[in-house]
């Protein structure tokens, strides 16, 4: 089943003259459970196409569909309704509020959601549970190590059971304990819960929990990688071989 279909999206920047077209007719499918990364060196155009999917900007041409809903012509009311129901999002800085504790970071979501609130706090309780941080739910993010606040706004991201999560670099403020903890989590989630991730890398060890990896390369999908039967490692070693062919000096955040 297709959670997400993307067709002949085209993205350009400027008019005439000065037009520069940063996607040149993507074409892609992710599947309910899919755990996809987006990688590819500087300018390729990953971040551009994350926040065209995800609805955060606007394609030039071509369709965006999620859950069935075509994105495009949508009005901005029912959009931002859209992505507050069905779409979940971790970024980089961690977009957490320091006013509110962890657990009030991670219900905010739901703050004007009609859930009851015993549906709320057992689904909260599940995926801290899952994310290793049940015992930091009363304090606050300037108490807690960048690891935990990530884990946080994944938790965040994951409270209103979302159709798909997109993750941009959500690994590139941590360090690398930090980093294989929220991925591992990730993981299991995405494994047993069947939960739809999109993430954009430049970290070939981040790409490598993935089950597939989108390379760019132009604008364009350039090559694509499955983890199939493949063991971690074993994928790891065909991402760094895919960017040394792309220019693996060239990736950055």
């Amino acid at each position: 089943m297709s959670v997400l279909i993307g067709r002949k999206i085209r993205k350009i920047y400027g008019k005439k003259s000065t037009a520069q077209e940063v996607l040149k007719g993507i074409d892609l499918e992710v599947n309910k459970g899919e755990f996809v990364g987006i990688m590819g060196p500087s300018g390729s155009g990953k971040t551009t196409l994350l926040n065209v999917l995800c609805s955060i900007d606007h394609p030039t041409e071509g369709i965006v569909e999620i859950n069935g809903q075509n994105l495009r012509g949508m009005k901005e009311k029912a959009l931002a309704n859209f992505r507050r129901e069905q779409l979940g999002f971790i970024f980089q800085d961690y977009n957490l509020l320091d006013t509110l504790t962890v657990k009030e970071n991670i219900l905010l979501p739901l703050a004007i959601s009609k859930l009851p609130k015993v549906v709320a706090e057992s689904h909260l309780k599940e995926l801290v549970g899952l994310l290793g941080i049940s015992d930091i739910l009363n304090k606050y993010p300037n108490e807690i190590s960048g690891g935990q606040k990530q884990r946080t706004s994944a938790a965040r991201a994951l409270i209103t059971k979302p159709a798909l999560v997109f993750a941009d670099e959500p690994t590139g403020a941590l360090d690398s304990k930090s980093a294989t903890a929220l991925l591992t989590n990730l993981e299991s989630i995405n494994q047993q819960k069947e939960v739809t991730i999109m993430m954009v890398t430049h970290d070939p060890v981040a790409a490598s929990f993935c089950s597939r990896v989108l390379f760019l390369k132009d604008g364009a999908i350039y090559t694509e990688l499955y983890r199939g039967e493949k063991t971690r490692q074993q994928l790891f070693q065909q991402i760094l071989s895919t960017q040394s062919v792309l220019g693996g000096d060239g990736y950055d955040a």
